[in-house]
């Protein structure tokens, strides 16, 4: 069986309230939200690449990505009715963090009792969260999937704004109420409406792997600051093959790239257990490595008249904090509810500044907040200034010893930052 669909066809229907262009976690999941809470409106989502739909695709194998889904995020699916499909086909419960920096004493370590719940955060593998997503969407009358197509152009009139696709050679036009952004850092949607971003170049790239140990994870995750950036274990489900097994980001030096991804899987681990340490056990295993430079990117706009921008498209963060998909969710959570909100209240022009507006007043908090966060957290603890040093130490045991302090570094590692929206307080729309 084919694990894609070769081609889905653009059908009859041209015309729709929302176009999503953008196939991945984040178009999907607001797809997802929309179509199941308001069954009127007629949404497309346009993909680059082939949907997968072949499900043998979906199960467990030892290389797959992996996401660090927040509580808040764990609840966001809850409240789109998909979390109980996610959590069967398998998730690991992050229930203590223990965050370190490498060569000093200093160390915060986080509880989910302290918090009163179950989990702080919840580690999914990315194709596990796809084919909820898919399953409930091939599944919705008012969705239609058209892929592989790429958005060649758009154009706003007033009333309706129109993308010209491109699929199999051939140019069709479909319009739209509204057009989304959800096709990642390097958004052609963004560059074709000029809207301007504000970038960071790290020097840094992550290697992502997931290696396998000798002992339990215990559902610990740890987050050690090392002078090259920091690298972080994240718990995941045990496979047949593999029962004790961690998702691994390694921030590196992108000098460094060619040299660290030629090293064979044992000098890897060896490598690696130099710079993490003996906490985790003794590393076994590697999966395939992949590597990925690092970015801060925020665009310095989020709507604008039948435009709003979602996820990466809209930011890209460093994984420091594992807050780059959860803080994409948290755009669909809020979009979402300004649509639906403004269709239940009788407007159902949801491409208009008024319905729009309200959406990126909401999220630019979060954004700047989280943004500035792991922008700081990367300059002071990848800056080697011994005094800078023992000060980060100091600040990681005073968190560690005042409980309103690891509180707050908790909740907001749990994803609540400014107003909840609804899906992220597990409630339907």
């Amino acid at each position: 069986m084919s694990s894609v669909v070769d081609k889905i066809m653009i059908k009859e229907n041209t015309d729709f309230d929302l176009i999503i262009i953008g196939g991945g976690l984040a178009g999907a999941s607001l797809a997802c939200a929309i179509s199941r809470s308001e069954p009127s409106l007629q949404i497309a989502i346009v993909e680059a690449f082939p949907f997968k739909t072949d499900e043998s695709v979906y199960q467990p194998a030892f290389d797959a990505r992996s996401v660090a889904l927040s509580y808040t995020s764990k609840q966001i699916f809850e409240g789109m009715g998909i979390w109980p499909f996610i959590n069967q086909l398998g998730s690991a419960a992050i229930k203590k963090i223990h965050v370190s920096d490498r060569g000093h004493a200093g160390v915060t370590r986080l509880n989910a009792e302290d918090e009163n719940v179950e989990a702080l955060g919840y580690v999914v593998e990315t194709r596990v969260i796809g084919q909820a997503l898919f399953s409930v969407l091939k599944k919705q009358e008012n969705v239609q999937l058209i892929a592989p197509a790429r958005l060649k152009n758009y154009e706003v009139g007033d009333n309706s704004a129109s993308a010209i696709l491109e699929q199999d050679g051939e140019v069709k036009t479909l319009t739209t109420k509204l057009l989304v952004a959800a096709d990642g850092g390097d958004s052609v949607v963004r560059r074709l409406s000029g809207v301007r971003i504000k970038q960071r170049n790290y020097e840094q790239s992550a290697v992502i792997a997931n290696v396998a140990t000798d002992r339990p994870h215990h559902n610990q995750a740890f987050e050690r600051f090392t002078d090259s950036g920091p690298l972080a274990l994240l718990p995941m489900a045990a496979t047949e093959k593999e029962p004790h097994r961690f998702s691994l980001v390694w921030t590196i030096n992108s000098a460094d790239t060619e040299s660290i991804m030629s090293w064979d899987d044992e000098t890897f681990l060896t490598k690696l257990k130099q710079r993490f340490g003996g906490r985790a056990g003794e590393f076994v295993h590697v999966s395939k490595r992949h590597v990925y430079p690092l970015s801060l990117m925020r665009a310095k706009e989020h709507v604008r008249e039948r435009l709003a921008i979602i996820g990466n498209a809209a930011h890209t963060v460093h994984p420091v904090a594992g807050q780059g998909f959860n803080l994409g969710l948290r755009d669909v959570a809020a979009l979402s509810q300004v649509i639906i909100d403004a269709v239940r209240n009788g407007n159902h022009d949801i491409g208009s500044l008024s319905v729009l507006e309200p959406y990126a007043d909401w999220r630019r908090r979060d954004h700047i907040q989280t943004t500035v966060a792991t922008d700081s957290l990367v300059r002071i603890f990848s800056n080697n200034f011994l005094p800078l040093a023992a000060l980060r130490n100091l600040g990681l045991f005073v968190v560690d010893v005042v409980p309103p302090l690891k509180r707050v570094l908790a909740r907001h590692a749990m994803g609540f930052v400014g107003k909840m929206p609804r899906l992220g307080r597990g409630l339907k729309l």
